[in-house]
């Protein structure tokens, strides 16, 4: 079922007031340039509230569930047979103990590993409209996600009100935070503005494969080994104040940016701890 709204323009004016009373004209988010009004006097929709997918060519719209059937057939394929060790697990089961949904955050080289673990979870997902926006849009449905339209460089604040509803309708959502094209490793503020406007809490974590090919692409995407060892490492929650003025939401953003090179870290180095060294960092990490 698509969203409501699904391909339109969606204008500042429809914005919740409370994601409009932070975002609108930030110089943190989506302000838009001057080079985008016309030359008539008259503004053209502001990108970041422009969620109409691009028109292609018959053989790039072939192309599109071609890509995503191929590409989620490997994945699973891969999926079934990897072994995942999560920590920091019990963050999350205290906040569903509160009655209260999840803003995750991740970057998007682990999103295949991702993909297969949080599977019919009914995640509700950010997601661009380019070409590779819309088969990925097509995998991540496949594997029972809810998707948004949207990404920082168009439909951007769309999508941060359809996450909204989705959240106060009772749904986790998650950004793969450095998409849909970087920079890589670069988290976007979109999650801490979130945070506030919802009080939902921003939970962050990073996946560690064993063994994994990684390619030459923006993302540096990992393709996991079939049978190998993962690890999912989370840190404990941000919560951002629905109060917190400009500054506050900036530091919050730069804790996240911190939390998700922690976790990044501590995962990727997984694999090379001897086992007492492994011990040690699940006493912590479950703490």
């Amino acid at each position: 079922m698509r969203p409501a709204g699904f391909g339109t323009v969606f204008t500042a004016d429809a914005l919740p007031e409370s994601l409009k009373r932070h975002a609108i004209g930030s110089p943190i988010l989506y302000a838009m340039p001057e080079s985008e009004k016309s030359t008539a006097g008259q503004s053209p929709p502001n990108a970041h509230f422009d969620a109409r997918l691009p028109k292609y060519s018959l053989w790039r719209r072939m192309q599109i569930p071609i890509i995503a059937a191929v590409v989620s057939t490997g994945v699973r394929l891969i999926g079934c047979t990897l072994r995942y060790e999560i920590l920091g697990w019990q963050h999350a089961e205290r906040i569903y103990a509160q009655r209260r949904r999840i803003v995750w955050t991740f970057w998007h080289c682990g999103i295949l590993g991702v993909l297969y673990w949080g599977r019919n979870r009914g995640v509700v997902v950010l997601h661009s409209t380019n070409f590779d926006g819309q088969w990925i849009g097509r995998i991540i449905k496949k594997f029972g996600f809810g998707t948004a339209l949207g990404s920082s460089t168009r439909g951007g604040l769309r999508g941060l009100a359809e996450l909204e509803r989705e959240l106060n309708e009772g749904h986790d959502v998650g950004f793969t935070i450095d998409g849909p094209r970087g920079p890589r490793f670069v988290a976007k503020p979109g999650p801490a503005i979130l945070a506030r406007s919802t009080g939902c809490p921003i939970e962050v974590f990073h996946v560690g494969y064993e063994h994994a090919k990684k390619l030459n692409t923006w993302d540096a995407l990992q393709i996991p080994r079939p049978f190998s060892q993962v690890v999912m490492i989370f840190a404990p929650p941000i919560e951002v104040p629905g109060d917190a003025d400009r500054e506050t939401v900036e530091a919050k953003h730069a804790e996240m940016q911190r939390e998700l090179e922690r976790v990044q870290s501590a995962a990727e180095k997984w694999f090379s701890l001897s086992a007492e060294e492994k011990a040690r960092a699940r006493e912590n990490w479950n703490a």
